[in-house]
This record gives C-alpha cells, sequence and structure tokens, in this order.
C-alpha cells in the first residue's frame, strides 16, 4: 500500500521559501521496506529523492515528506547492526559524563534510542535512562531491561516524563533530528524536558560529508534533513535554545555533535563553533556550484561502474551484491546496479532471506559467497570496504573480486 507524502514549500528550521534544487537524485521505494516472498508480487511505489537547499539558513532537505508511520511502523533497522557504532556510543557515553560532569542519578533521555545501546552505556555508569522511540527496537530494548518508551517525542510527552521523573539532565538525540519533519514541535519538548543547568546533544550526518566526501548515499527518505553548523545554530536560536559547543565525528561518512542549552544558561559558546561556521563559508559549503561538481562526479561514476558491469556479463560472468543497509537503496537506484546482480548477501539476520525494495533481489547470508561462487561482488555500502573485504578473504582466495563503486570504482 501507498504511502501518503506531501510537498513542503517552505524550510523546515526558518521558514524561507527561497529553496534551490542542488542534489536531483533518481526516485526509489522506501529504503528499508525489504519484503518477504509472499509479496513479491506487490509493486513497490517510489518516491522522489530531490535535496534542495535553504538560501536563507542553509539547511540542505528534502521536501517531499513521507508520512512517519510508513516508515517507522515496520522499521528493521537496530543499532547493533551497524559495525562499530556499539563502541562508538559506549565512548560517547563516557565522554558526555566526563564533558558534563554527570553524577549518578542524574537523567538521560535518548529520543530515538532504538534498542537501547547508548542508553545502556548510561545505565552501566550509574545513571537513570529513559528512551524514546515509536519503532519496534524500543520492544528490544525493553526486553534487555531498558526502559523504553514506544511512542513519539512530543511536548506533551515531556511535560509527562518531567512530572514524573523530574527535568532531564542530559537529553541525547543521534541521527534522529535528520528525520523529524516538524522541529519546532522537537525544540519545543527538548525546552519542556531540559533542566536550567541540562544539555541537549544532538549527533546528525554533516552537510560536509556529502559535499566533500561523496557520501551521497545517506540521503535517503528517512533522513530529512542535512545539517551544517549554520543553520543547527539558526535552529537553535529561534526556539529559546543555544549552540554552544560543537564537535566533528568520522561516523556515517562525516558527521557533527552539537551541544545546546537553554537561551541564557551558564556555558560560554566554544571556539570550534566559530571556526566551523567561518570554514563553512571558505569551503563553499552553501555555493550551488559545489553541488553541481557533485553531480557531475556521480554521473561520472556511475557510468564507470557500468562499464565494468557490463563487460562482466558480456563476459557472461555473475555478479552479486554486498549490504542491505538503508544507504544501499539509493545507490543501487541512482547507479542503476540492480539490473546487473543476481542476489545481494548481508550479515544482518533480520534482512536475510527478505527481498531488496523495489527491485526484489534476494538477501542472503555472506556465507552465500562461498556457495554461489559470483565472480563478482559489488561493495554496496562502500565506506566499510577495507572491513567487508578482510571478513571475505576466502572468498578473494577462491577467486573472487570485490567491486567499489565510490570514491573511484575499483576492483579489489
Amino acid at each position: 500500500m501507498a504511502a501518503t507524502v506531501h510537498r513542503r514549500k517552505d524550510c523546515r528550521v526558518c521558514g524561507g521559501t527561497r529553496l534551490d534544487l542542488i542534489i536531483p537524485l533518481v526516485p526509489t521505494p522506501l529504503e528499508d521496506d525489504f519484503v518477504p516472498a509472499e509479496k513479491l508480487g506487490e509493486t513497490q511505489q517510489v518516491y522522489p529523492l530531490d535535496v534542495y537547499l535553504c538560501a536563507d539558513c542553509g539547511l540542505a532537505q528534502l521536501i517531499d515528506v513521507i508520512d512517519p508511520g510508513a516508515i517507522y511502523n515496520e522499521y528493521l533497522y537496530v543499532t547493533q547492526s551497524s559495525p562499530g557504532l556499539a563502541e562508538h556510543f559506549d565512548a560517547y557515553a563516557q565522554d558526555l559524563i566526563s564533558m558534563l560532569g554527570l553524577a549518578p542519578g542524574a537523567l538521560v533521555v535518548e529520543v530515538g534510542s532504538n534498542d537501547g545501546t547508548l542508553l545502556q552505556s548510561f545505565a552501566r555508569r550509574g545513571m537513570r535512562v529513559l528512551g524514546i522511540d515509536p519503532a519496534p527496537a524500543a520492544d528490544i530494548a525493553n526486553r534487555n531491561g531498558v526502559e523504553t518508551l514506544r511512542t513519539w517525542f512530543t511536548p506533551e510527552l515531556a511535560r509527562q516524563v518531567r512530572a514524573e521523573r523530574g527535568p532531564a539532565d542530559l537529553i541525547v538525540a543521534n541521527n534522529v533530528m535528520a528525520n523529524i519533519d516538524d522541529l519546532s514541535s522537537a525544540a519545543a519538548a527538548i525546552r519542556e524536558l531540559l533542566s536550567p543547568a541540562g544539555v541537549a546533544t544532538v549527533e546528525t550526518g554533516y552537510l560536509g560529508g556529502i559535499a566533500h566526501n561523496m557520501v551521497f548515499d545517506n540521503i535517503y527518505h528517512e533522513h530529512l534533513s542535512y545539517y551544517a553548523a549554520r543553520p543547527m545554530q539558526k535552529y537553535f536560536s529561534l526556539h529559546g535554545l543555544e549552540l554552544f559547543d560543537l564537535r566533528h565525528q568520522p561516523t556515517k561518512g562525516g558527521s557533527i555533535r552539537a551541544f545546546a542549552q537553554l537561551a541564557g544558561a551558564s556555558r560560554r559558546t566554544g571556539d570550534e563553533v566559530t571556526k566551523t561556521l567561518a570554514a563553512e563559508r571558505e569551503n563553499g559549503m552553501f555555493a550551488l556550484d559545489t553541488y553541481r561538481r557533485l553531480c557531475a562526479k556521480l554521473l561520472e561514476l556511475r557510468q564507470s561502474l557500468a562499464d565494468v558491469l557490463n563487460g562482466a556479463r558480456a563476459r557472461g560472468e555473475t555478479i552479486a551484491g554486498y549490504g542491505a543497509s538503508h544507504s544501499v537503496t539509493t545507490l543501487m537506484y541512482h547507479f542503476e546496479v540492480a539490473p546487473h546482480l543476481s542476489f545481494v548477501v548481508d550479515d544482518n539476520p533480520r534482512k536475510q532471506h527478505l527481498y531488496s525494495p523495489g527491485h526484489h533481489l534476494p538477501v542472503l547470508p555472506s556465507s552465500a559467497l562461498l556457495e554461489k561462487r559470483p565472480a563478482y561482488v559489488v561493495i554496496l555500502p562502500w565506506r566499510f570496504a577495507s572491513m567487508i573485504v578482510a571478513r571475505n578473504e576466502p572468498f578473494r582466495a577462491a577467486g573472487g573480486k570485490f567491486i567499489v563503486p565510490v570514491p573511484e570504482t575499483r576492483i579489489l
């Protein structure tokens, strides 16, 4: 059944209407809509996947918005399935406790807490924790002993939590602010719940990763906004909050971790905020030419990959894909990879024995590489190419080859 979709006419941060198309991508189905065998006869609708840049505040964003219930009611992603993310979150928790001086018993609330992996790190260090997430992963968290409310984060819910547990010393929103269309409501909920000396921290994909590191496949329908420091600062300032610190992170091809407090609270603005704002102006983060060059490079890569794949098929060789993550759907559609593939493998048991969105390629365990012996395997989550190749050395030892499509087409 098709999801409801509507098109915005204004920027979701500042309300501006000067929106320029900067990255037109091939429309795709919902990126995580893997289907079982009994649904193979159903056609999956595709939705626009075009990125616009607000000329006023600098927010890059999708303006075609899909009903969030269609995305999250049967959302398959769990934190533990992302390589290295659990370790990243554990270090993150320790950094926050040290930076903010959090004492045992402090209340930590995570918005979009998924399976509770991050909150477990806080709980182990003596914090009171509460997760908020509407997706099925909330049930996993509860089973693992991390209390999680399976619902949406709203001002009403924030008032209820505050009345029952007191104000939050720390509100964490990791990889979730990009997914929220009504950012005004999210900011109001943060204000309602945050203690006078409390801190809200937001970690999200950085626009610089797309503009300068080719991480275009982080663009998909779940991610409505692609932040830089400039629109992040504007967002907080419009809603009674204040950006006081910023950290760059390597996760997801480049992320930023932003720290906010209630407007007028005691922490001074750190140097990294000022430096990042200046760097964004200097390196063309908000210049249309930056994205024209990116789109030209993507077109070049699509052609070079097609040349390799067409050559293999002309020789009668079998090609498989590696990876069934969200970003894979964007890459498969934009680079037109799927018609060349016989199957896809993935290490996440929740994806195995399902079929890929739209193209309906079977998703098999990675052991299928040795069983079916394709000549080539395209590494679709290309940023993890080294890790994937190392894990599957027996496949290469048996004569198989890997193809890495970005940032240059390579055969390993």
